[in-house]
Formats: structure tokens, C-alpha cells, sequence
């Protein structure tokens, strides 16, 4: 494959059940197939989508002492501001050239895991920062429970069977500022080629050159998303969670050509996670005599905890 499949969410949202058919079948496919697919149709309105770009483009325009004071110790960069070269790819020890920023779930001071996330981290210079930033992360997590409510069909599940593990999930809206590049790397890029580790990733921002997503023949192809369409992929959790038969697949982004060094890249990743308590074993609609267990049994809290470690946010 080369070229990302593109759908349409209105397809799934109609009242025809043919159309919402062909939404599950496509999207199913591309999962099973590369793991990536370009969505429109979704809930982010272009005006939410330029408020957030300018809110996103002032905080990291701020002096790093600025931004520094954002950044909170303890909670392996769950929330606030991440400074550039802390996280690194899995199996790798060199910083990506990035900085970001964490927003988490909102939930109610009676939920039950209300004492489990981190608050989140208010900035004072933009005061509407954190108003839009939350209302991108809702439209985000909206449009990934429609995007699961599909996927649920096509695994012959209930249609409603990820709700309960979405809703209050540890999901994170993730801002990244890829600085420009003054020196030459010697072994960095803008993020390594990596898998991400949750459910799905809803991600803004793939209009330019940069992603590159690795097919089943091991070659790199771009992932670029059209102005009006998010960029959604299988995470590992998903992925173990049906045995492979939905593919988390690796990609990364790398280093513009030399003349476009001075230029810096935003994206904007939403992390799709479930609640801690999910049990990730393998469906078993999943396995068969073609098909056998690949993993063993473990809770999506105790995964994200072994990856972080990894991803070198959470030391031992």
C-alpha cells in the first residue's frame, strides 16, 4: 500500500445503514491492512482548529524559563509542559527534537478516578489556552468513540462495547513544537520511529511533509492528511487487544530538508487511551487455529506504566 485510505465519518453518523456499513468496512480494512487511515466528517470546526493552532504557536513562543515553570515533577509528563530532547523513542537513548505540552481527561471530583489523573496545568499568560485547548480535547474524544463504535462492529463486538473503557479514559491531547534545526543531528530526529501506545491517535496537523508511516513491505511512505481531515491510527493497546488483526503500525516524523531547517513543524496528537482498569487480553473472536494468543493478559494501566518507563518519562 501506497497511499493512506481516506473515509468519511458522516458515512457512520447517517441514518442509512448501508452507508454506515461502508464506513466499517473501509475503515475496518485500512486497519487491517496498514493501520492508518485520513478521516473528514469529523467534530473539530475550522475556527476551533485556528484558535487552538494560535494559543499552541503563543505558549511555545514563550521564553523556556516561561515555559519551564509549567513543567511539574513527579507525574512522568502526564500533564503541563514537556522541554525539548526528554522523550525518546522505545529502544532508543537519543532525545526527539521536540517540546510539548499534556492536556488529560476533565472529570468530576466524585468520579472514581478523579484521584488517579493529575490535574490540569492552567497558563496564565493565555488566558484561553485552556478553554480551547479543553474544548478541542472533547470534539477529539467524541469523534474517537464514534471511531471505536465502528471498529466494535467490525470485530463483531456490541457496538457500544468501548464505551465504558473511553468514557473518563487517560487520554491526552498532545501539542508538540518541533523547533527549528540549528545544528546538525547526530542521531536525532523529530520523533523516532515509534508505535503509539494507546487505543487510537486522532492527529491534527499531518497536512506537510514529515509523517512517514512504514507498510508491510518495510518501505516509508508520507502520511499527509487533506486541510479538513484528521489522521487516525491503531495504537498497541488496540492492537493486542485484537490479537494484531487491527495493526498498530510504526511511523515517525523526520527531518525536513536542510533549506526548510529554519522553519519550525506543529502537530497536534490526541491520544485516545481507556480507562486504567481495561483488561487488554486478547479478544476471543481473535484467536484461532490460524491466529494463536500473542500476548499475555495485563490491565492498559499497567501497560502504560511499562512504556513510559521505556519512553523514558518514568524512571525507575
Amino acid at each position: 500500500m501506497q497511499k493512506i485510505p481516506s473515509v468519511d465519518l458522516r458515512d457512520f453518523l447517517s441514518e442509512d445503514p448501508i452507508r454506515k456499513q461502508k464506513f466499517v468496512n473501509e475503515i475496518g480494512k485500512a486497519y487491517s491492512d496498514i493501520g492508518f487511515v485520513a478521516l473528514k466528517g469529523h467534530f473539530l470546526d475550522d475556527q476551533l482548529v485556528e484558535d487552538l493552532y494560535r494559543e499552541v504557536k503563543n505558549f511555545f513562543s514563550l521564553p523556556l524559563e516561561a515555559k519551564s515553570k509549567y513543567e511539574i515533577p513527579g507525574i512522568g509528563g502526564q500533564r503541563g509542559y514537556v522541554s525539548f530532547g526528554k522523550e525518546h523513542a522505545k529502544g532508543r537513548s537519543a532525545g526527539d527534537l521536540k517540546e510539548f505540552w499534556h492536556f488529560g481527561q476533565y472529570v468530576e471530583k466524585d468520579s472514581k478516578y478523579a484521584a488517579e489523573y493529575p490535574n490540569n496545568v492552567e497558563v496564565t499568560e493565555f488566558p484561553k489556552f485552556n478553554t480551547i485547548g479543553k474544548e478541542a480535547y472533547q470534539m477529539l474524544e467524541k469523534t474517537g468513540i464514534y471511531v471505536l463504535r465502528a471498529l466494535a462492529l467490525y470485530l463483531g463486538l456490541d457496538e457500544f462495547y468501548f464505551d465504558k473503557y473511553a468514557h473518563e479514559g487517560n487520554s491526552i491531547l498532545r501539542p508538540i513544537h518541533y523547533p527549528p534545526i540549528t545544528d546538525e543531528p547526530k542521531d536525532a530526529v523529530r520523533a523516532a520511529a515509534h508505535g503509539d501506545i494507546n487505543l487510537i491517535t486522532l492527529l491534527m496537523g499531518a497536512q506537510g511533509k514529515g509523517l512517514q508511516v512504514q507498510n508491510h513491505n518495510g518501505e516509508w511512505i508520507d502520511a499527509m492528511a487533506e486541510p479538513e481531515e484528521l489522521m487516525i491510527n491503531v495504537g498497541d493497546m488496540l492492537s493486542r487487544h485484537t490479537n494484531n488483526k487491527l495493526k498498530s503500525t510504526i511511523h515517525q516524523v523526520v527531518n525536513p530538508p536542510r533549506e526548510l531547517w529554519g522553519t519550525s513543524r506543529y502537530s497536534i496528537p490526541f491520544f485516545m487511551h481507556p480507562v486504567s482498569d481495561m483488561p487488554l487480553n486478547c479478544l476471543e473472536s481473535c484467536i484461532d487455529e490460524n491466529h494463536p494468543k500473542l500476548y499475555d493478559d495485563i490491565t492498559a494501566g499497567d501497560f502504560l506504566y511499562e512504556r513510559l518507563v521505556d519512553l523514558g518519562l518514568i524512571k525507575k
